[in-house]
């Protein structure tokens, strides 16, 4: 899949990624990091990633 653009969803707590063939994925973040083992520094910059770095937060949850 070749990603071409990424954003975080403030509405959904999600990320949206748009595909080089035209499509839409949406990544739900609180599904993505429900079977992680966080601390509350991991999860603030689990967050962090997500807002600022979307892209890299798609590529580290899309396997």
């Amino acid at each position: 899949m070749n990603m071409i653009y990424a954003t975080y969803n403030i509405h959904h707590n999600s990320i949206d990624v748009y595909t080089h063939a035209g499509y839409f994925l949406r990544i739900d973040c609180g599904k993505a990091e429900e079977g992680l083992k966080t601390t509350p520094c991991s999860e603030c910059a689990l967050n962090a990633l997500a807002i600022d770095e979307p892209f890299e937060y798609a590529r580290y949850t899309i396997p």
